[in-house]
């Protein structure tokens, strides 16, 4: 299992970034997957995630209205939309996966999930 996380950057305040995360060795169909972020100094925070299952969302106040997370099927990949952006955005984020169960529902504890990707940057500054 290998997930591919992509299109960090750097951003200025009120700009926007996709980032992908895109799977390999592992079917989205039957999984949750999540963004999570870590900023410097902070523990990671779980930001969104996505069940395809039956098609749950969520998303963290911090970043309501602002990110919306989404799927392709056919590329089994995950986006991460976020608009809007503020300093407080800047950190690594990544994508994980938990294949230990079926993805009914959808949660960010970080210990639930198995497989994580390397992590994109996010620098939001101007």
């Amino acid at each position: 299992v290998q997930l591919q996380a992509s299109g960090g950057g750097l951003v200025q305040p009120g700009g926007s970034l996709r980032l992908s995360c895109t799977a390999s060795g592992v079917n989205l169909d039957y999984y949750v997957i999540a963004w999570f972020r870590q900023a410097p100094g902070k523990e990671r925070e779980g930001v969104s995630c996505f069940s395809s299952t039956d098609d749950s969302t969520y998303v963290a106040d911090s970043v309501k209205g602002r990110f919306t997370i989404s799927r392709d099927n056919a590329k089994n990949t995950v986006y991460l939309q976020m608009n809007s952006l503020k300093p407080e955005d800047t950190a690594v984020y990544y994508c994980a996966t938990d294949t230990r169960r079926p993805g009914y529902g959808c949660y960010v504890q970080l210990e639930e999930f198995n497989y994580w990707g390397q992590g994109t940057q996010v620098t939001v500054s101007s």
